[in-house]
């Protein structure tokens, strides 16, 4: 028993239908985690992580 902090405010997940999914690039990695009730959408949760390190390469263009 958890509760999950929804639009319909704190639930226990028991009552609530889990999704989970990601998608992967060359660049990241994103996973997420979805709790329906009744067939409507009432919490996401995503992480992203990133492969590269965007910002050295970021600040490496900038100085040319």
């Amino acid at each position: 028993m958890a509760l999950i902090m929804t639009t319909k405010g704190e639930m226990d997940d028991s009552l609530l239908e889990r999704r989970e999914g990601s998608h992967e690039n060359d660049n990241e990695i994103v996973s997420w985690v979805e709790y329906w009730l009744e067939g409507e959408l009432v919490h996401r949760s995503a992480h992203v992580q990133l492969k590269k390190n965007v910002f050295a390469e970021g600040i490496s263009a900038m100085l040319g």
